[in-house]
């Protein structure tokens, strides 16, 4: 069963944005070795309903919950973590299913 991972990131217009792009480059073949597959990746977000909207949004596919498990407890992944904790505020979720 396939197990995505989904990110809304809010940004700070106050903090310096280039840790995070930096960790942007740096996530995706780290996602890619653990089988992650990119299916949203955008800052373009609109909402139908009132409320908060986020300024960044990511789903990722992995194969299973194992391997997207074992791809955010990685050594490579750890290293680079502190780049998107530092500069920016996300909720992520994880939905496993189709």
């Amino acid at each position: 069963m396939s197990a995505y991972f989904i990110v809304m990131v809010s940004m700070d217009e106050t903090v310096d944005r280039a840790p995070y792009d930096s960790y942007i480059d740096r996530v995706k073949p780290i996602v890619e070795s653990f089988g992650g597959e990119y299916l949203v990746r955008t800052e373009v977000i609109d909402s139908p309903l009132p409320g908060d909207r986020p300024d960044r949004m990511i789903i990722i596919r992995f194969p299973n919950r194992k391997k997207l498990d074992e791809c955010f407890a990685s050594e490579e992944y750890r290293r680079i973590m502190a780049l998107r904790t530092e500069t920016v505020r996300a909720k992520a979720f994880i939905a496993e299913g189709l």
